[in-house]
């Protein structure tokens, strides 16, 4: 009897070690097939060619539907070409798949931002700093979804706590500005307005004096527009656009912030999450215009 149980349980781990093999070799195999389709969809999309790369991108999820990385690599590539909401649904889907990842959290929050869903997009934030506590400091992303949402007190705090790990961000004095205003009224928030040195990026200096009610705007445009060279793409054009916009909305002036959040608007797309910013904020202008 002891010499067949040892038998037995030779042949068992042998299968074991043999299952396991296989599992590792089939993952590895499949890795190297997402790795591959995930280079064809880089290339077909830098060449332009969305509808091959979306092809490619829907033929992989549906050959591994529970694979993760596939409805992540969709979402992308829809976010990359404005397609915000299918890309909240593949990141959902993703989600389902993997409810821990702390990542899938983070990417659906800004997308749900980018599609205007300012209160999906805070849930997801806070879903993902309930995991991530430590990240709550750096995590101004949720102080613009905050504003947006009319929670200007609860954005004040946020960007208070963001100067603790960003102290020389003009954006970050404007976004609590923003919020003091709205929450506090103007004279409050000009009394409260973050002090920042050292932010070289033009024309933040100006756009800083322009809250401090020390600059004017024409000196924030005139700034921008005589940028270096190296400049040229119109990011700091795009920045000045977009917080003076921010500074008419400040001060109630409508019609001239709906004209510089515009123009701002007009350069989303060369400018990162701040280009989705003015763009999100224009639609909400051009939504209140329909009502």
């Amino acid at each position: 009897m002891r010499a067949a149980s040892a038998n037995i349980i030779g042949i068992v781990l042998a299968i074991l070690v043999l299952l396991g093999t296989a599992t590792a070799v089939s993952a590895r195999a499949m890795d190297d097939d997402f790795a591959a389709t995930r280079k064809k969809v880089t290339e077909a999309s830098q060449r332009g060619d969305f509808a091959l790369a979306l092809s490619l991108a829907t033929d992989a999820i549906a050959a591994s539907p529970k694979m993760v990385e596939v409805w992540l690599l969709r979402a992308e590539l829809y976010n990359g070409h404005g397609d915000h909401a299918k890309a909240v649904t593949d990141l959902s889907q993703a989600i389902k798949l993997d409810p821990q990842s702390v990542e899938l959290w983070q990417r659906r929050g800004e997308t749900n931002f980018k599609c205007g869903r300012i209160a999906e997009s805070i849930a997801d934030f806070d879903k993902y700093l309930a995991m991530e506590p430590e990240q709550r400091p750096y995590h101004w992303q949720r102080g613009i979804s905050l504003y947006y949402a009319g929670r200007f007190a609860d954005g004040k705090k946020q960007f208070e706590l963001h100067q603790t790990v960003n102290p020389h961000d003009v954006e970050n004095a404007v976004w609590h500005f923003l919020c003091t205003a709205r929450a506090e009224g103007i004279r409050a928030a000009q009394k409260q307005l973050i002090r920042i040195e050292n932010d070289a990026r033009v024309p933040m200096a100006q756009v800083h004096q322009l809250f401090a009610g020390k600059a004017t705007p024409e000196e924030v445009i005139a700034a921008a527009k005589a940028a270096p060279a190296e400049t040229s793409a119109g990011e700091p054009v795009f920045y000045a656009n977009l917080y003076l916009g921010l500074y008419y909305e400040a001060m109630g002036d409508k019609p001239k912030a709906k004209q510089f959040i515009l123009k701002a608007a007009e350069r989303s797309k060369q400018n990162g999450y701040m280009g989705d910013v003015a763009r999100v904020h224009a639609d909400m202008l051009q939504k209140q215009k329909s009502k």
